[in-house]
Protein backbone atom coordinates (compact mmCIF):
# COMPACT_ATOMS: atom_id res chain seq x y z
CA UNK A 1 0.00 0.00 0.00
CA UNK A 2 1.44 3.35 -1.03
CA UNK A 3 1.17 6.29 1.32
CA UNK A 4 0.51 9.78 -0.03
CA UNK A 5 3.05 12.57 0.44
CA UNK A 6 0.53 14.39 2.63
CA UNK A 7 0.24 11.41 4.97
CA UNK A 8 4.02 11.01 5.10
CA UNK A 9 4.44 14.64 6.15
CA UNK A 10 1.61 14.34 8.70
CA UNK A 11 3.43 11.38 10.23
CA UNK A 12 6.80 13.15 10.23
CA UNK A 13 5.40 16.32 11.80
CA UNK A 14 3.53 14.22 14.35
CA UNK A 15 6.78 12.52 15.37
CA UNK A 16 8.38 15.92 15.92
CA UNK A 17 5.42 17.12 17.98
CA UNK A 18 5.43 13.96 20.14
CA UNK A 19 8.80 15.16 21.42
CA UNK A 20 7.20 18.45 22.43
CA UNK A 21 8.74 20.36 19.53
CA UNK A 22 7.15 22.56 16.90
CA UNK A 23 8.54 22.80 13.34
CA UNK A 24 9.61 26.29 12.33
CA UNK A 25 7.48 28.32 9.92
CA UNK A 26 10.36 28.10 7.43
CA UNK A 27 10.33 24.29 7.59
CA UNK A 28 6.54 24.22 7.20
CA UNK A 29 6.93 26.45 4.12
CA UNK A 30 9.45 24.01 2.62
CA UNK A 31 7.02 21.14 3.23
CA UNK A 32 4.20 23.06 1.52
CA UNK A 33 6.43 23.74 -1.50
CA UNK A 34 7.40 20.07 -1.70
CA UNK A 35 3.74 19.00 -1.51
CA UNK A 36 2.85 21.41 -4.35
CA UNK A 37 5.70 20.05 -6.47
CA UNK A 38 7.62 23.34 -6.41
CA UNK A 39 10.69 21.60 -5.00
CA UNK A 40 11.92 18.07 -4.43
CA UNK A 41 12.88 16.44 -1.16
CA UNK A 42 16.49 16.73 -2.33
CA UNK A 43 15.99 20.47 -2.84
CA UNK A 44 14.69 20.69 0.73
CA UNK A 45 17.74 18.83 2.01
CA UNK A 46 20.05 21.25 0.22
CA UNK A 47 18.27 24.29 1.71
CA UNK A 48 18.40 22.80 5.20
CA UNK A 49 22.04 21.71 4.83
CA UNK A 50 23.00 25.21 3.73
CA UNK A 51 21.19 26.75 6.70
CA UNK A 52 22.27 24.35 9.44
CA UNK A 53 25.67 22.91 8.49
CA UNK A 54 28.56 24.20 10.53
CA UNK A 55 31.05 26.31 8.67
CA UNK A 56 34.66 25.14 8.79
Amino acid sequence: MLVSADKKWEYALGMIQVDGLEPSPEFKDLIAKEKRGEMTTDDMRKVLDKKYKMKK
